[in-house]
Parts: C-alpha cells; structure tokens; sequence
C-alpha cells in the first residue's frame, strides 16, 4: 500500500508560522507582540492619528480666531502716505495731498473672528469628522483582529507541522524495527530478499517525506516571525506546552455578527457621508461672522501715532456661483448611496461567510472525531502485525499496509486536530469576536 502523500501537509505547513524566543510563547503572548510590532497594526494607529487630527480641525469651526500681524513701512505715495497720516493722527491743514513726503509708520494689528451661522456646514464638517475618526478606530480594530487571527494560524499551523514530524518520526522507528527484523529473518534464510527491499524502500520514503516536514517546520518558523514582527530570524521557537488560551478557544454560542468591525465602520462611513451631503447643502445658506480688532500705528518722522478699533458683522449669501453647490450635492449625495450599497453588500458577504465558517468547523469536528477512532484502531492492528510478522505469521507486504494506515490515520488526526482549532478561530473571526477570548 502505498504511503499518504505529504505535499498536502507541507503546504498547510508552510501556510502556516512559527515564533522565535528563548521563552515558550503563549497565544495571548504573540497576539500582543505582532499588535505592538507588525508594521499593519502601526500603520492603522497612524490612521486613527490622522482621522483624530481631521477632527480637531473640525472643531476649530466651533472656536474664535485669533491672529495678531505687524509692519512697518516707509513711502512718498500720496495714497499710503496719507492713510499713515491719519492712522498716526498728524493730520493738518497744512498738508500738501499730492506731495505729502517721506512717511514711515508702524502698524500692529490684532483681531479676532467668530463663525455664527455657516449654513449647517460647521455642524455637518464636524459630524464627519467625528464618524471618520470612529471608522478609523473601527479599521484599527479590524486589523487588530485579522492579525490576532493571522498570528493564531500561525501558531496551529506550526504545532500541526511539528505535530506531522512527530508522527512521521514514529513511523520511520517502526519501520526501522520491522527492517531489522526482517533483516535478521533474511539473514536466517526465512524471507525473501524482495520482501527485505520493500521494507527498506518504504523507510527511505518515510525519511524522505520527515525531511521534507522538518524544512516546513523551520520554514513556518520564519513565517511566524513574519507575522510577528520579530525582525531575528535564527533563534528556536518554543511554543508552550500547555497554552491556556488554547483551552479558553470554545465555540461561540451566537450567530450574530452585527458587532462586526467591519459593518460598524461601515455605517460609520454612511454616517460621514449623510454629514457631507447636508454640508454640500448648506453652500445654499447665508454664512454670518462676527469681527473685531485694534490697530495701533507710530511714525518716527512725524513723531506722531493712534490706535483705533473696528468691530462688526459680515453676512454673505452666494445667490448664483454656476451650479458649483447643486454640483457638489449631487456628488455627495452619489457617495452616499455608494457607500450604503458597500454596507449592505458587506452584511450579506458576512452572513455567508459566517454560514460558511460554521459548516468548515463543523466539518473539522467530525474529521477528527472520526480520524481518532482510526488511530485506535490502525494502532491495535498495527501491533498485532508487528507480532506475527515476528513470528514470521506475516509477510512483509501486509506489516507494510498495517504501518502504511497507520502512519495515514496519524496524520490525518493531526491535520483534522489542527484544522478543527482553525476552523473555530475563523468563526470567531467571521462573528467579529476574538480569535482567542481573553482570560
């Protein structure tokens, strides 16, 4: 009988990374280190800072301005001249208007401002940016729990592909044994020399396919450092024996998956764009500030100077700016059903994607349930062939088929085992929880 094929487990080896330290890493520990370190999880918290920074922008619409400016000049102009003139109080009679002379002045301005009334747009600009913020907070969530997730395929993967070395390392002692036996028969003239090969075949293979998953291992060892963050790529990866947070992955008992980052970003994004669509409208309603400021001037050749105060309220209607606001409504109004049709397609992907990730674990529970009972008894049948091949009450071609199904059912519970554990973090994936619930 021929032996499984390994390239299926490689591959689910190599997908899968390792992690390196000289302490045992736990779940909860690696998940909190590719938090901090991998560059995706830092990039989302420079978003947060920017979206953050919008929305104090925003909430400046809410508070006075306040500048204070400076200069001074020097000039013959009548126009400037004259205005200086009057600013220093040095005004007389005597003054010759389209000559005045060499005048230099000094002036200090300050003034505040203060929005009244824009039409709603200060409003609708900082509802925007207030859900834009809560939407970035909501991406940094989301991409804490892909990678949360990530980091825990890693580690199950990596125990899956130590696990199949292990499995494969007990098939090649058991074939060792049976080649020494069968070695001795042969040499007592009791077996055939193409039974004698057979077995030495086979174990050349198993070698061949335990070698092929030590390299999936230290390869998934690299990935898993990847993952991480963790820049040192030749220290050995401890994983811990018994990880708590192992025994804390149950299976939800919820189908609800509105608490979704996803989606509650989402209607964060629709919130924003109904705020532009009601700021792109109030380009259609009056703007009223209300101003103030001092003005302080001082000439050093008519050793003179003044100040004076101007304070009021300004009111500007935009009657007809050809269809530039009309314009910007309609393109608000567009991303707005935009943006709901990305919402309402993300709730429908995610409930399949939930149905989905049920029926893969339910699946993966069955296969392992099924693939234990086969190592029970691929073990059992295992040893009784052993025995009477040493007895010489069986050929070697049947001691092979017994080794063969049982080095098969071993694998296929490591991968069932693995794949089980998987499925459940993808559930809890898909429903929007933690991949691992915290302690």
């Amino acid at each position: 009988m021929r032996l499984p094929s390994f390239p299926a487990l490689l591959l689910l080896a190599l997908s899968g990374p390792i992690a390196l330290h000289a302490e045992a890493w736990t779940l909860d520990r690696a998940v909190a280190t590719a938090l901090e370190r991998n560059p995706d999880a830092r990039a989302a918290r420079a978003r947060i800072e920017g979206a953050q920074a919008l929305a104090d922008q925003a909430q400046a619409a809410w508070r006075p301005q306040v500048s204070l400016s400076g200069r001074y000049t020097n000039t013959n102009g009548a126009m400037p001249a004259f205005g200086a003139i009057l600013n220093q109080r040095a005004f007389n009679s005597g003054l010759d208007f389209n000559r005045p002379g060499h005048i230099d002045n000094l002036n200090a301005t300050g003034t505040i401002a203060y929005n009244v009334y824009s039409g709603g747009r200060a409003t609708a600009g900082r509802t925007a940016a207030r859900a834009g913020a809560e939407a970035a907070s909501l991406d940094l969530r989301t991409a804490h729990q892909h990678l949360a997730t990530e980091v825990v395929r890693a580690a199950l993967n990596l125990r899956k592909a130590r696990e199949a070395v292990t499995a494969l390392e007990g098939g090649v002692r058991a074939y060792e044994a049976a080649v020494a036996a069968a070695q001795a028969r042969f040499d007592a003239g009791q077996l055939l020399k193409a039974d004698l090969l057979g077995l030495q075949v086979q174990l050349a293979q198993t070698r061949e396919q335990l070698s092929s998953a030590r390299h999936g291992a230290a390869l998934a060892t690299r990935a898993f450092n990847y993952v991480l963050g963790v820049e040192v790529q030749d220290a050995t990866v401890e994983l811990a024996a018994d990880d708590p947070a192992l025994a804390r992955l149950t299976l939800p008992d919820t189908r609800d998956f509105s608490g979704r980052p996803e989606l509650l970003g989402l209607q964060a994004r629709v919130r924003a764009a109904e705020a532009m669509v009601e700021a792109a409208r109030g380009g259609r309603k009056p703007t009223v500030n209300a101003f103030a400021s001092y003005q302080y001037d001082h000439g050093w050749r008519l050793s003179r100077h003044g100040d004076s105060w101007l304070a009021g309220v300004s009111v500007d209607v935009n009657v007809f700016d050809g269809g530039q606001t009309s314009g910007k409504v309609r393109q608000s109004s567009a991303e707005l059903t935009e943006v709901r049709e990305l919402l309402r397609r993300a709730e429908l992907g995610i409930g399949l994607e939930v149905e989905q990730a049920r029926l893969r674990h339910a699946d993966a529970a069955e296969r392992l349930t099924v693939s234990a009972r086969a190592v029970e008894q691929a073990t059992e049948a295992a040893a009784l062939s052993r025995a009477r091949f040493e007895k010489e009450a069986l050929v070697s071609a049947d001691l092979i088929g017994a080794e063969s199904r049982l080095l098969d059912a071993q694998l296929r519970r490591t991968i069932a085992g693995a794949d089980e554990r998987l499925a459940l973090v993808e559930l809890r994936r898909a429903l929007g929880l933690t991949p691992v619930p915290q302690p």
